[in-house]
């Protein structure tokens, strides 16, 4: 068969492997061969050295730490695990969110975007998982896994299909979708300022606060002053100072460690073996609907940033990978995978786009997630210490969107209209979480994520004004796709 043949395949024809090139240019962007100038890496594709890959891919792993930790900490308290097995749960996923990372940078045949993009367990996950918790108790994690088990295959196998909605992101859809990213992530920043659990005791003092923003003016400081790569792990050198300065106040929690086991394997089925019943498995397809979801709006939102414009056959593979490593964690106790939109405005603010940096980071993830002792030095960074970060890193994913917006242009047709009421109705659940919570379940999971909702409202708007009942080569439709 030849390649002709094989691009007429139904799967390649819409969404073909990634990595395969543009006519006339190399895969990494360079000019074909017998051009006159030699191919030049993309900065995606560009190796650093080793010690600069490691400062900014341990800032990576800083930035979405305590968002790989939360929802088993959350799920695994609902069920009542014991401190060995709650271990257990958060070593798992933060291992299957090292694998789920290496899969999509690196890429293997036609899985992973192969951009800088940052995967693990999704936050989505817990509402639905809690509720199949209250009504089976003791017997809900086998009920979760095996419902994971069959989402992921889901997400595996739709994937061909899902990947052609990229044609319905121009920049008036995408930027929308990348700005109420930026926006949905700033709440997440404000509650870690505060100190992460609002039962905790102390949760918003003034004490807190003023770690907060004590973080927040080294970054900006170090941003200020300093130059070159220095410069780019601001955000590392500000989580460390934060946490030093953290340490006098009892913020600290140094004895943690002591409890942690050096070294501990992932063992399949820890929890038992997997159950399967309806109701679960639909609640998990749903949430994978919404992981979906947000993980195409994350590619083309990254794809923006890193100049490397996310294509149907990127969506594709990178929607591969999540099904493959949500499979992954069925099997060694992790949950639903999904993109981490807080290491987008990183790379936006480190302007260091290089896939096989965040590549390192999945690596050391997976040390962590076999060496839970390790994994403990990353925990004792204080929640209002990613707090002051945060406030820069998910506002730098907000301004990428804005940036994008300015590629669409809103005085032509209903362009603004698309946008006011998109980010209006992506705001709601942001600023209210029980907005939808008189819908049937299912529809409320996927409106009560704001990314979601907005993304669905700017879709389906942009249908309304800027293709239905427009010829194919009207003015709008034009603009809409410059």
């Amino acid at each position: 068969m030849g390649r002709q043949d094989l691009l007429s395949q139904p799967d390649t024809a819409a969404c073909p492997a990634p990595g395969a090139a543009a006519p006339g240019a190399t895969e990494q962007g360079g000019a074909a061969p017998g051009a006159a100038e030699p191919s030049v890496p993309h900065p995606v594709d560009e190796m650093l050295p080793l010690g600069r890959m490691s400062a900014v891919a341990l800032q990576h792993v800083a930035s979405m730490y305590a968002g790989v930790a939360a929802p088993p900490l959350i799920i695994g308290g609902a069920v009542g695990l014991t401190p060995s097995q709650l271990t257990t749960l958060l070593a798992a996923n933060l291992f299957i969110a090292g694998v789920a990372t290496l899969l999509q940078t690196l890429g293997v045949w036609r899985i992973g975007s192969r951009l800088p993009f940052v995967n693990g367990v999704s936050f989505a996950t817990v509402s639905p998982v809690l509720a199949v918790v209250e009504a089976k108790k003791g017997a809900a994690l086998p009920l979760i896994f095996g419902s994971t088990l069959i989402a992921g295959l889901a997400c595996f196998l739709l994937a061909p299909l899902l990947c052609r909605l990229v044609r319905f992101f121009p920049p008036v859809v995408s930027g929308t979708v990348i700005t109420l990213i930026g926006v949905s992530l700033l709440p997440v920043a404000g509650n870690w300022a505060q100190g992460g659990d609002a039962q905790a005791r102390g949760y918003g003092s003034v004490g807190n606060l003023a770690l907060a923003g004590s973080t927040l003016l080294a970054v900006l400081l170090l941003n200020r002053f300093l130059r070159g790569f220095l410069q780019r792990i601001a955000i590392l050198f500000g989580l460390l100072i934060g946490t030093l300065v953290a340490i006098p106040f009892g913020k600290v929690n140094l004895h943690q460690l002591s409890a942690l086991p050096v070294f501990e394997l992932p063992h399949p089925f820890a929890f038992g073996a997997p159950r399967f019943e309806v109701a679960s498995i639909v609640s998990m397809l749903v949430v994978m609907l919404v992981a979906m979801t947000e993980s195409t709006a994350d590619m083309i939102a990254l794809g923006e940033v890193v100049e490397r414009p996310a294509d149907s056959r990127t969506i594709a593979a990178g929607l591969r990978a999540d099904g493959l490593a949500t499979m992954v964690g069925g099997v060694f106790n992790g949950f639903i995978c999904s993109a981490f939109a807080q290491n987008i405005g990183l790379v936006a603010l480190t302007k260091i786009r290089s896939r096989f940096v965040v590549a390192l980071g999945g690596g050391f993830l997976i040390v962590m997630g076999l060496m839970p002792v390790v994994g403990g030095l990353v925990s004792l960074v204080p929640q209002p210490v990613l707090g002051g970060a945060g406030v820069v890193l998910f506002g730098s994913v907000a301004v990428a969107g804005l940036r994008t917006l300015g590629k669409a242009d809103l005085a032509a047709g209903s362009n603004a209209l698309i946008v006011a009421v998109s980010l209006a109705l992506g705001v709601f659940p942001i600023a209210y979480p029980g907005f939808y919570h008189a819908f049937p379940q299912q529809i409320a999971t996927i409106l009560s994520s704001g990314i979601s909702a907005g993304c669905l409202a700017a879709i389906t708007l942009n249908l309304l004004f800027n293709h239905v009942g427009r010829r194919a080569d009207s003015p709008a439709t034009a603009t809409e796709h410059d």
